[in-house]
């Protein structure tokens, strides 16, 4: 039960952070005809159960490799895009998210520990 509640908790703060981040990403590369917010909310979605899923699993390196395809096929789909489109999409969504949450550490929030 605890770990459907983590799940949970991860599915809500993905959805909350995560979403608009790759919302915004998205419409920056391939329009705002393309990348919709409903659309980012789904990869997110789908991304974190199945993510859940395969971590539940434990399967190591080949799990990580498989999670990314799956990342990148929903952002494939969902926008419209192709594979390299999809995975610059992804890289910028990172690094944009990793500035966000040092931006709001150095400004006293605790969603991110430096160390």
């Amino acid at each position: 039960m605890a770990d459907l509640v983590s799940v949970l908790i991860n599915l809500v703060v993905s959805v909350i952070f995560l979403s608009p981040v790759l919302w915004l990403v998205g419409r920056w590369l391939v329009g705002k005809d393309k990348a919709k917010f409903t659309d980012a909310i789904w990869i997110v979605v789908i991304g974190t159960i199945v993510g859940a899923i395969f971590g539940y699993f434990e399967l190591g390196l080949i799990g990580t490799i498989i999670m990314l395809i799956i990342w990148l096929a929903l952002i494939k789909h969902f926008f419209d895009c192709g594979w390299l489109k999809a995975l610059l999409i992804a890289i910028v969504t990172v690094v944009v998210f990793i500035i966000i949450g040092i931006v709001l550490a150095l400004l006293g929030f605790a969603f991110l520990a430096i160390i």
